[in-house]
Formats: structure tokens, C-alpha cells, sequence
């Protein structure tokens, strides 16, 4: 059986050409680009927490890195360089391969190198930390939102939770939407175009990773005001007459506090409408606007049906220590 060492050469020591040191040493080194400032981000996943255990670890692979991609691509930050760290509970050189050929791949399409990490035995988790670069003064933040702009998010809000919900047998869903929403939560696509796209249009933007409402409010709280969200503006999921009033409930439960979509939740001035509906022309990526910035306790979030009725629901996204 390989050990450690052997594992790390055999199936995750790649060429690093953007970095002036790579895997082997204490660390790595690398040289940002001159005039750019580093954004840096680390996310863990952690089997039953995160992903199923019996996940296919291809997906797991690419999944582990897109997550944090997101975080980059919600700062319109450049990806460059990923370390890696995991625990495994035993050596299954089938497991390890096909995650590191799904982990690869992400890194291949969005053209970043694997400069270092670690493993270790233990239960099953995967720790990565991400760096990008973005121009000084330029990246998006939460803090920037202003009362009156209009509130955006990207894709699909709640398809992943959909897909979790279909896979645990919580929900029938009626064809297509299994195949698309399973492939949203064991595949998402870290929006990184879009944040580069946004600099100097958005006003403040997020990740949504914990829930729409949730994520949402985390740009209200840091930037001191509220939000009003439109229910009929939100994106299409499984609805209508041939579905069953719980399908509907549970989708629209998923859309505004499943969580894990790494979609963009983002703030702008109503006058730049025109420059998002292009920039969503351009990536071929549906862009909804969802709500407005409101004067307001800072991190609250209210929703109102089509006749302006505030709509309730028992939670806004997922927390992790919550009893």
C-alpha cells in the first residue's frame, strides 16, 4: 500500500508554471502580479456535513475546489494558486484518483495551480485555500450596498438544495429537474466571469453558499441597511398546476435557504440595468433582479408576495452551530 508521500507524487504532484516554487518544499513561493493585491479564502468540507459520503469523488473533486473559487469570484478576484489538505479514513488509490482527476479538471477550466497541502488519516474532509489577485480599489465587497440600488442574483438559487432533497428521498421531483438538480449541487460552476464582469458595476456582492436570505443579509448587516425581496421576480423553479402544493413549498423553501449554489447575490444602481442585462447577454448566464436595497434594520431581509404582503419563513440559510 502506497504511503503518504507516495500518494502526493502519484496523484497530485502536477507542474506549477505560475509559481516560482511548487509542491516539495517547506512551502510554496509565489510571485503576485506587480500593482495587485492577493485575495485569499479557505473553505472545508467535511463528509455528512457537506457531501454525502457516498458521493462520487470525481464530482467531490471538482466541487471541493469550485467552492472556493466562488469566494474569489464574488471579490471579481482572478484565480491563481490552491493549496490542498485532506483526511482520509483509509487509502482507496480508485477513491483518491477520480477525485484528483475531478479536482484537476476544475483547475484546468478556470487555470489554477496546485502549489501545496497535506493529508493525513482521520475522518473523511478536504480543506482548501485559495489565492486570486484583483486591482486595488477594485474588488467587490458586502460593504458597499446603498439604499435604492436593486438587488441581483445569477442562475438558479435552491436547484442544489433541490438536488440534496431528490437524493435523500425528501422530494419527487418530475423530470428534468433531477438530472439538473443534482448536477447543480455536486457540480456548481463558480461564477468567476461574472465577478471580473461586475468590477465597477456592483455596489457589493456575495457568494451563495448558506441560503439567498441568508447571504443576502450578510451584504445588509456589513453595509447598514435592509432589503426588500420580490417573490414574483425570483427565479423559476418546479411550480405550477402539475405540481403538488408541497413541491412547491419545499422549492420555494430551497430557492430563498437551501444553500450551496455558489451563485451571485450582488447590489447595483438601478442605472447600470442595461450594463447587467448585457454582461448576462454576454455570458449566457441568466442575471434576475430580485428586490432593492431599503432603508431599514441593518441585515434585515423581508420578502413580499405580488400583493406586498411580507412572507414569513422558519429560516434564511444554514448554520452550522445552530441548535
Amino acid at each position: 500500500m502506497a504511503g503518504e508521500f507516495a500518494l502526493i507524487d502519484k496523484y497530485f504532484a502536477r507542474p506549477t508554471p505560475s509559481a516560482v516554487l511548487g509542491p516539495g518544499d517547506d512551502c510554496a513561493l509565489v510571485q503576485p502580479t506587480p500593482g495587485r493585491q492577493l485575495a485569499v479564502t479557505t473553505d472545508m468540507l467535511v463528509a455528512g456535513t457537506h457531501f454525502l459520503p457516498d458521493t462520487n469523488p470525481r464530482n467531490l473533486g471538482w466541487k471541493a475546489l469550485a467552492v472556493n473559487l466562488s469566494d474569489l469570484a464574488a471579490m471579481g478576484a482572478t484565480p491563481r494558486w490552491v493549496t490542498l489538505a485532506g483526511a482520509l479514513p483509509a487509502v482507496d488509490e480508485a477513491w483518491i484518483a477520480a477525485f484528483a482527476d475531478g479536482f484537476f479538471a476544475c483547475a484546468r477550466e478556470y487555470s489554477v495551480d496546485v502549489i501545496g497541502g497535506d493529508t493525513t488519516k482521520g475522518p473523511l474532509n478536504v480543506c482548501i485555500t485559495a489565492l486570486g489577485e484583483v486591482e486595488p480599489g477594485r474588488a467587490l465587497r458586502r460593504d458597499g450596498a446603498q439604499v435604492g440600488d436593486q438587488i441581483w442574483v445569477s442562475g438558479r438559487p435552491g436547484l442544489a438544495a433541490l438536488g440534496l432533497a431528490h437524493l435523500q428521498g425528501k422530494v419527487a421531483l418530475p423530470e428534468p429537474w433531477p438530472r439538473l438538480c443534482v448536477a447543480a449541487l455536486e457540480k456548481p460552476r463558480p461564477r468567476v466571469a461574472l465577478g471580473q464582469a461586475l468590477l465597477g458595476i456592483a455596489s457589493a456582492a456575495i457568494d451563495v453558499s448558506d441560503g439567498l436570505l441568508a447571504d443576502l443579509g450578510h451584504i445588509c448587516e456589513r453595509s447598514g441597511c435592509a432589503a426588500a425581496v420580490k417573490l414574483v421576480q425570483l427565479p423559476h423553479l418546479p411550480k405550477g398546476e402539475t405540481y403538488d402544493a408541497d413541491l412547491r413549498r419545499i422549492a420555494l423553501e430551497c430557492q430563498v435557504a437551501g444553500g450551496d449554489d455558489y451563485e451571485l447575490c450582488f447590489t447595483a444602481p438601478g442605472a447600470l440595468s442595461l450594463d447587467i442585462a448585457r454582461i448576462a447577454a454576454r455570458l449566457e448566464l441568466p442575471l434576475w433582479h430580485i428586490g432593492e436595497i431599503v432603508a431599514g434594520p441593518a441585515g434585515e431581509v423581508t420578502v413580499y408576495d405580488p400583493d406586498a404582503q411580507p412572507v414569513s419563513f422558519d429560516r434564511h440559510g444554514y448554520d452550522h452551530f445552530a441548535a
